[in-house]
């Protein structure tokens, strides 16, 4: 199982950076490689991504998820991996945003990919667009509030 974390700094305060992660079906909007997401219910999400010119589909679950903290989750269904994304307010207003992820990748191109780092660059990637998304917007297009412990939901 490979591991990676990467970080961005937004400047936009915390609950409106929180907020706008919580909006999962906005991700392709700023997510190389992802097609679709669509939220199930509170806890568990579908997945449809191009990952090194292959479509897979798959299921997650958010195991914590604390506002303007953390959310933290596991796939059910498809390639192994999860992880957690850290939510940090910084001097003036801003935020920081840490993705700490494991997976396991799958045949020889993800393999190749994983030693040449192209996840982590494409995460990065993926991090600095939300930047750029959330500060363009100045405000999150949603938000959800809510907290997930284990199999606790608490709206």
């Amino acid at each position: 199982m490979s591991e990676m974390e990467k970080s961005v700094v937004v400047d936009a305060p915390l609950r409106e950076v929180y907020n706008q992660w919580t909006q999962f079906e906005e991700f392709p909007r700023f997510m190389e490689g992802v097609v679709e997401v669509r939220q199930i219910d509170d806890k568990r999400l579908y997945w449809r991504a191009s990952i090194g010119g292959a479509e897979r589909e798959w299921h997650a679950e958010i195991t914590d998820q604390t506002p303007d903290r953390r959310i933290a989750w596991k796939s059910v269904t498809g390639p192994a991996h999860g992880g957690a994304v850290l939510f940090r307010p910084v001097e003036d207003g801003r935020t920081e945003i840490t993705m700490r992820a494991q997976y396991d990748p799958e045949g020889l191109t993800e393999h190749v990919g994983d030693a040449l780092g192209f996840v982590g660059r494409r995460v990065q990637g993926d991090l600095e667009r939300f930047r750029d998304f959330i500060e363009e917007r100045g405000r999150a297009t949603g938000g959800w509030r809510g907290e997930i412990h284990g199999q606790q939901v608490d709206r």
